[in-house]
């Protein structure tokens, strides 16, 4: 039983190497994409629970310092508690110290917690440059493997003293398999990037409100004595 000379596998196995070179490129970058949409899905997603579950905790009134020596046994810190015991920490410190200046206690303090939330914003956009670098680039590798297959199916008509359909269509056919791959590859990664990029626009507010109202509690501590 003869293979199908227009099917896929036959079309990429019959490509030329440079052809095929483009096709591997835009096969691993669809691979790495989709492992870093699963990978920063299940975080993100992790970081909104863990945000409500720490946010509901905050607001319940327990004390301050009971808060802080709570999570003092866990290995993974992120999101709003991160934020919370760079800033809680900092603040006993300065007050430890003896330091009398309330607006250098506070300013101490909101720079510790800006520092946690810049690391917290690098995780939640994690990747996302990658993701936008494949959407944006892998339609032209994926063109230039075309222009580069349709380029060589002219060229082998040269050699043909007639040229017919059937002549032409199985290296035209190989060569758009290469724009069908960077579409493939491009689509799932510009999807991705705009639904995550959203994400961590929405927690990085939610991190930056939290901290502002945490900054409020803390001004009034200061001030209080």
């Amino acid at each position: 039983m003869s293979q199908d000379p227009l099917s896929i596998w036959h079309l990429i196995s019959g490509a030329s190497v440079l052809v095929q070179l483009v096709m591997f490129i835009l096969l691993m970058a669809s691979v790495l994409s989709w492992a870093i949409i699963v990978q920063q899905g299940a975080y993100q997603r992790r970081a909104k629970a863990v945000f409500r579950a720490f946010e509901t905790h905050f607001w319940s009134g327990l004390d301050l310092t009971q808060l802080y020596r709570a999570g003092n046994g866990n290995d993974r810190i992120d999101g709003a508690e991160a934020i919370f015991r760079a800033g809680f920490k900092e603040f006993s410190r300065l007050r430890q110290q003896g330091s009398t200046d309330a607006d250098a206690i506070m300013e101490g303090t909101q720079r510790a917690m800006r520092v946690a939330l810049s690391r917290e914003e690098e995780k939640l956009e994690n990747n996302l440059p990658f993701l936008a670098s494949v959407a944006s680039v892998s339609p032209y590798i994926g063109l230039f493997g075309t222009v580069w297959g349709i380029m060589n199916s002219f060229r082998g008509l040269a050699s043909q003293h007639q040229a017919t359909l059937a002549t032409v269509a199985p290296g035209i056919s190989e060569a758009l398999v290469a724009t069908a791959m960077g579409l493939f590859a491009a689509i799932p990664a510009v999807l991705a990037y705009n639904r995550f990029a959203a994400n961590a626009d929405t927690m990085v507010g939610a991190y930056q409100t939290f901290s502002e109202e945490f900054s409020a509690i803390l001004h009034r501590q200061v001030h209080s004595k």
